[in-house]
């Protein structure tokens, strides 16, 4: 006997993995920063997203300690 495939959820289970690799590779990172920006600088500018993932980047390259590869 063939057992039917939950499709709703199937679709949970989609959307929490999704969530959970989209927070490995950093995806969230922008949208964290923008909620910490608005708590601890309050009516100051964020930063554009590209100005973010530029500064990202270029702490990383100055600080390679911090990751694994």
């Amino acid at each position: 006997m063939m057992s039917s495939i939950n499709w709703p959820q199937a679709r949970r289970g989609w959307r929490s993995f999704a969530w959970y690799f989209k927070g490995v590779m950093g995806e969230h990172a922008y949208q964290d920063y923008l909620e910490h920006h608005r708590r601890a600088h309050p009516g100051t500018e964020p930063m554009s997203e590209r100005e973010f993932w530029r500064d990202k980047t270029d702490r990383q390259e100055n600080n390679p300690q911090g990751r694994c590869c």
